[in-house]
């Protein structure tokens, strides 16, 4: 299950974004920007695992 979309932009890094739209700016909040892919692909599991493990 995906909650978040990594994107590759121009300069060649790669950033993540949610899925779900901010109904205000009608934009999707930036989760962070990677020089790899792996790298963000990694932070998506580490962001996946902190909102699991709140408490």
């Amino acid at each position: 299950m995906r909650f978040q979309m990594i994107r590759k932009l121009k300069s060649g890094k790669y950033r993540i974004y949610s899925l779900s739209v901010n109904p205000k700016t009608g934009k999707r909040r930036n989760l962070g920007t990677f020089e790899t892919r792996e790298e963000a692909v990694k932070h998506e599991r580490e962001i996946q695992y902190f909102k699991k493990h709140k408490n």
